[in-house]
């Protein structure tokens, strides 16, 4: 199938590869995605990834692709078997970052062997020039499980050779340290051992390798004198002689600890505990994680490298699509994209190929129309659909629930903003000290401003950047946008209202600094560099401290409802009205009609499923109130610690099990609650860490963690926990029902609003999964083919739709309707349809219309006292009285033919939901 025959992108589904679940695995799977109806399958990242990475973020190698994959033959393969279907491939890429650290990154390796000489001293987002003499030209690596001289004394820093390539290198567990070949010689000094010419040979091998320290072009004289060492090293008399000469450097002795000491201190790099990270790191990381370091992808050799296998991948045709990761990471995320798309259309005329970016929106905050690609990858979708399945009458009462336990505020916000504070404080610190620098210099620059002090500038630069509102400013040469303006505006004004009046002058300067005067008016030169530099930094810094106080932090402290908690949502706000949703979705068809539609991601806190469950909750608020009161009051027995875990950490828990119990798990049946606790183990501990109330990742609180787990494992596999156990089951069976219809109906609504519909690997299947690695396990895609192969009528999928084949079955009928009329879906306008009647506020209802072929799409929202005696997620239609829809058309002919009926439903302007929703929970109906 040539690449000119493969369709838009109409359905993609994601999928996680990893060295478990290779491409060639994924092969015999494409004839069922393509019946299941998806045009593109939407892979994580395939480049050369660390060894046994599950995700692929933490590339090692961009020219390679990954061969625990399959490599690039096994691609190949895999695209000729989605070619077969007319299908194509939406690759996930990483422009921000690398994976570092280790022994297998060669382009890291060879910039600490070389530093700033290397070919690749200018790829990676260093400071070079840092105020910390101990740092000055050196790069800080905080990779050792000790302190320095502690590792030093331990022996835990090995001297060793690589005959092979010629090269000593530093090895301390799973690192490797290389030492620059300038410094050589005193590993080369002949001793007695050796002949006369051996000796000779030696010693001028070694006086070679030290004129390098006064070559220009060091780092290609070296390769030939690498060789030379490669040769020598096999004699075995020349070998012991080094080998010799590296146990002179043996730490654990006092004249070793000297010798591989001042070794060390001549590199580029100094070596150091991963505590110090926090403080003192001078590179750019992805987040705070220390084995993950930012590229500067702005710059041109470093864009070309990182992406000439992509660009070859294209070319060829093997690549339809691209996604690319955390695009708030780069310095330019505007100029990235244009450039990208410029490269993109030239290597590939005859064909579109899309471009999505991971980009979390903010409140009001939109994508920007002039970074020429197709949209996001959908995290704003899920929270507004989210919104649409929350009750506002049960945010109060679930609001005063949580403070009463647990004492810490209700309100997302404030939550949030004592998490950035201490991520600024924290983990980031060094980040921010770094811009908190550039400022400096920049108030030096000017004699009005050079009175300003460092630590009024870290005051006012950590009140900005605790009420940024969204993850960043995107200012260039000309400054802030009006939409970014908006913005940082709020900042200012949330800052001034925590800072004294006194550091108001501070702010007003950082306004102006931070894109408020456009750095092209200043001069050419040092001016004009160092105010780029500190806006730059700045930006590069609100969205990892955003990000990791939101998602990493906050989200695992706020337990209001859990439901309302996830990547991307805006938590602050608890739910929406029925009418907000209609303009979210002429919005998006207005400005990115592509743009991916997702309801699951690998980075979810919790299934797609799990959070339509939990939002019963905010229908049911008082009676939940009422259980988890009597749920207290059980649990008390089952602490082996009092107070342990605490209010907030049970309460969490309490949601999380109603949120994720299996549908089909049974309090007496042992084994499968065994297996069940494992996995909530897992969850708690990540979730206590990231939290970093009680536990943390750095310093992790094991006497909690262990009561924590002990309250865990009594409640669901003790006898002494079965009356708590059986009272949180009775409830996760009380909303099981209205959690499933809002699972169909945010299925319904994520494959027929504007947009590309996203499925994420296994869900077409009821997903209670929880946050990674949880939602990253093995599907068993045997029995989701079986299922797709004998389909059953409705009432069966009906009344057994605890297997999950309902959602199945209504993925595959509406693709295979957005199959047949793809413009429809893909181009036809959005109008919001009335409806009227008793129970009008409980459906939602909108048309598709292209050239007068129509779609009708109903789904009901916030149905939970209707289904209170229902067996299955179905409104029983006499509960919808004289509810209907006013249809956008006159005709009286015209019918409509629903997604589960052969007959057609006639109409006369209007269609009774009674009707409509008769055999099905949510309905398709498309005019014929």
């Amino acid at each position: 199938m040539s690449e000119a025959q493969i369709s838009s992108v109409r359905a993609t589904l994601r999928v996680q590869f990893h060295h478990g679940f290779t491409l060639d695995d994924a092969v015999p799977l494409v004839p069922y995605f393509a019946a299941l109806g998806i045009s593109h399958l939407y892979a994580s990242p395939l480049l050369r990834a660390r060894v046994g990475s599950m995700h692929g973020y933490d590339v090692v190698d961009p020219t390679r692709v990954n061969p625990e994959l399959g490599g690039e033959a096994a691609l190949r393969r895999l695209v000729s078997a989605l070619r077969a279907q007319n299908m194509g491939l939406i690759l996930d890429i990483v422009s921000n970052h690398m994976a570092v650290g280790g022994a297998d990154n060669p382009w890291w390796l060879d910039l600490l062997e070389w530093g700033r000489l290397s070919p690749y001293g200018e790829f990676f987002d260093i400071q070079w020039h840092s105020p910390d003499p101990l740092l000055e030209g050196q790069l800080l690596l905080p990779f050792l499980d000790s302190d320095y001289g502690s590792a030093l004394q331990d022996g835990t820093l090995t001297l060793l050779i690589d005959p092979g390539r010629g090269s000593f290198h530093v090895e301390h567990h799973e690192h490797r340290f290389p030492i620059c070949p300038a410094d050589y010689a005193e590993l080369l000094k002949p001793d007695d051992s050796l002949d006369a010419e051996q000796a000779l040979q030696l010693k001028a091998l070694a006086d070679q390798f030290t004129t390098l320290h006064y070559q220009t072009d060091a780092h290609s004289l070296a390769q030939p004198l690498q060789h030379a060492l490669t040769l020598l090293a096999t004699n075995p008399a020349i070998l012991r002689c080094i080998e010799h000469n590296l146990g002179l450097h043996d730490s654990r002795q006092p004249e070793g600890f000297s010798r591989l000491h001042a070794l060390l201190e001549h590199q580029s790099y100094r070596l150091a505990s991963w505590r110090t990270a926090a403080d003192d790191i001078n590179w750019r990381r992805f987040f705070d994680v220390n084995e993950l370091a930012g590229l500067r992808v702005e710059r041109p050799a470093v864009f070309e490298a990182t992406h000439a296998k992509i660009f070859e991948l294209i070319a060829d045709g093997l690549v339809d699509g691209l996604r690319i990761d955390h695009i708030d990471g780069l310095a330019d995320p505007h100029g990235y994209c244009r450039k990208l798309r410029r490269r993109v259309n030239a290597l590939s005329p005859s064909r579109h190929v899309p471009i999505y970016v991971e980009k979390i929106l903010g409140d009001g905050e939109a994508l920007r129309g002039d970074w020429q690609v197709d949209g996001t990858t959908g995290y704003e979708f899920m929270n507004q659909l989210s919104l649409l399945q929350h009750d506002p009458q049960g945010e109060q009462v679930l609001g005063k629930l949580w403070n009463r336990h647990t004492e810490r505020p209700a309100a997302f916000l404030e939550e949030a903003q004592l998490a950035r504070q201490q991520i600024l404080n924290g983990s980031l610190a060094g980040d921010f000290e770094s811009v908190a620098q550039a400022l400096l210099q920049v108030a030096r620059d000017d004699l009005m401003s050079r009175d300003m002090t460092l630590g009024a500038i870290r005051r006012a630069l950590q009140e900005l950047i605790v009420h940024f509102p969204v993850y960043r400013t995107y200012t260039g040469p000309c400054g802030r946008s009006a939409q970014d303006e908006v913005f940082f505006q709020h900042a200012l004004n949330g800052a001034r209202q925590t800072l004294s009046e006194a550091d108001w002058p501070v702010l007003d300067y950082l306004g102006q600094w931070l894109g408020g005067q456009p750095w092209r008016e200043r001069p050419v030169g040092r001016q004009r560099k160092i105010l780029k530099h500190a806006c730059v930094r700045f930006q590069q810094l609100t969205s990892p401290a955003a990000a990791k106080a939101v998602e990493d932090t906050a989200l695992y402290r706020s337990g209001v409802l859990l439901s309302r908690n996830d990547v991307g949502f805006n938590t602050e706000q608890f739910s929406a009205p029925l009418a907000d949703f209609h303009v979210a979705c002429s919005q998006r068809f207005a400005e990115f009609a592509d743009n991916l539609l997702a309801t699951a991601t690998h980075d979810h806190k919790r299934g797609e499923d799990s959070r339509a469950r939990l939002a019963l909750l905010s229908e049911r608020s008082v009676w939940y109130a009422e259980q988890v009161e009597n749920w207290r009051r059980q649990a008390s027995a089952l602490r082996s610690v009092p107070s342990m875990p605490s209010a907030a950490d049970e309460l969490i828990l309490y949601q999380t099990l109603l949120a994720s119990w299996p549908l089909e798990l049974h309090c007496a049946d042992q084994q499968s609650l065994t297996a069940y606790a494992e996995r909530l183990g897992q969850w708690q501990q990540k979730a206590l860490r990231e939290a970093k109330l009680e536990s943390s990742w750095s310093a992790p609180n094991e006497p909690y963690e262990q009561a924590a787990r002990t309250f865990l494992e009594r409640l669901l596999i003790s006898p002494e926990g079965l009356p708590l156990r059986s009272a949180i089951a009775d409830v996760a069976q009380a909303i099981a029902c209205g959690g499933a219809l809002n699972g169909l109906a945010q299925t319904l609504l994520r494959m027929t609003v504007p947009g590309v519909p996203d499925l994420y690997q296994g869900n077409e299947f009821w997903d209670f999964s929880l946050v990674d690695p949880d939602n990253r396990r093995a599907v068993d895609f045997t029995v989701r083919q079986q299922a797709l192969k004998n389909p059953v009528d409705t009432q069966q999928l009906l009344h057994n739709w605890r297997s999950g084949h309902i959602k199945q079955a209504l993925i595959a009928h509406t693709l295979a309707v957005r199959a047949h009329y793809p413009q429809l879906f893909r181009r036809g306008r959005y109008q919001a349809l009335q409806v009227v009647g008793s129970q009008a506020e409980r459906v939602l209802a909108f048309a598709r219309e292209l050239d007068g072929q129509r779609a009708i799409v109903l789904v009901p929202v916030r149905v939970a006292p209707l289904l209170e005696s229902s067996a299955t997620p179905k409104v029983p239609a006499l509960l919808w009285g004289d509810t209907r829809v006013k249809l956008p058309f006159t005709a009286a002919e015209e019918k409509l033919k629903g997604l589960f009926t052969t007959g057609a439903v006639t109409h006369h302007k209007e269609l009774l939901i009674s009707a409509a929703l008769g055999d099905f929970p949510v309905n398709l109906f498309i005019q014929t």
